[in-house]
Order: C-alpha cells, then sequence, then structure tokens
C-alpha cells in the first residue's frame, strides 16, 4: 500500500513554506490504517519491547494501537499538568517556543525495554525529551517508530544510539 496516497499535503501550513503532511486522512481510513500498524509492528518486530511511549496526542494514535498489536502495555507522556499521579517533567524547544513534557514516576520500571512511537520525525527535539523522561525512569529506550520521517530537518541526529524506524519519509 502506498501510504503516501493516504496523506494529505497542505502547503504553506502552519506558515509559509511548511508542507503540512496531515495524517487524519490515514487515521480515518480503517484499512490503510490498520495496515500502517500493521507495517510499523513488522519494523520493530526484531525488538525486544516491554511497552511503548507516546508523546501526546499523535503519538496516543499510532503507539496505543502499536502497542495493542504487540501485546505490550503503552504509557501516555502528556503535557505538564495533564497527569493525575505524581511525575517528572522535562522542558524543551519548539520551533515556535518552549514546552514541558511529563510522565507518571511509576510509569516505565528500571530496566524495562521501551519503544518510543510518535506519528512524525521531525527536528527530533519531541523525541529526545521523551528518550530523556524514560531514561530518567530507569527504562532503556530500545527504538523510536514513526508514521513519517522528515528527513532534511535531522530529528533522528538528536537520537543517537537508538534503532529508529520511520514507515514514510518525505524530503520537503
Amino acid at each position: 500500500m502506498d501510504f503516501k496516497d493516504s496523506i494529505r499535503v497542505i502547503p504553506d501550513f502552519p506558515q509559509p513554506g511548511i508542507s503540512f503532511k496531515d495524517i487524519t486522512t490515514l487515521l480515518k481510513d480503517g484499512e490503510a490504517y490498520r495496515a500502517a500498524i500493521d507495517e510499523l509492528k513488522a519494523l520493530v518486530a526484531h525488538l525486544q519491547i516491554d511497552v511503548i511511549a507516546g508523546p501526546e496526542a499523535r503519538g496516543f494514535v499510532i503507539g496505543a494501537p502499536l502497542a495493542y498489536a504487540l501485546g505490550v502495555g503503552f504509557v501516555p507522556i502528556r503535557k505538564s499538568g495533564k497527569l493525575p499521579y505524581d511525575t517528572i517533567e522535562v522542558g524543551y524547544d519548539l520551533e515556535y517556543g518552549k514546552d514541558t513534557l511529563a510522565v507518571h514516576t511509576d510509569a516505565v520500571k528500571p530496566g524495562q525495554n521501551v519503544l518510543i512511537a510518535d506519528d512524525l520525525l521531525a527536528t527530533g527535539g519531541t523525541i529526545a525529551t521523551s528518550v530523556s523522561l524514560v531514561e530518567q525512569l530507569g527504562g532503556n529506550v530500545v527504538g523510536a517508530a514513526f508514521l513519517i520521517e522528515l528527513t532534511q530537518l535531522a530529528g533522528r541526529n538528536k537520537l543517537s544510539g537508538i534503532e529508529v524506524h520511520s514507515l514514510l519519509t518525505y524530503e520537503d
């Protein structure tokens, strides 16, 4: 299946010169969504994964079904103030400002093998922050899986030593 046929590309959003990859068109297509999760599962099946962690919000729509398909748990990584129990937090820079991500202190057990999953790898800031959170809890990040990678932004460079798997790549 050519998944690019299921992804809407919106020019000049959110600002001129940006070519936004809209996955909502893939998500609403049950056959394409299932096939994408199945293909991501095949890409990471060789890894020893105890749990998948995904950053809010699109990491949930990739990470949770992937965790289900692999028969492992899912850990939500949320924005600051959204989780009800004790958390640890890490701040990071965005293209247009700063943000903070948080995870429950008991979300990952020391020594657990964790796969980070998200819809998109761009500059790598969100994923590097997610890796930091998992590692602070004693987890071992064994890989990262993405529906899309924007290769020109070189986000995988921030994930040194982590096996990165992307279903699709775009140069623009």
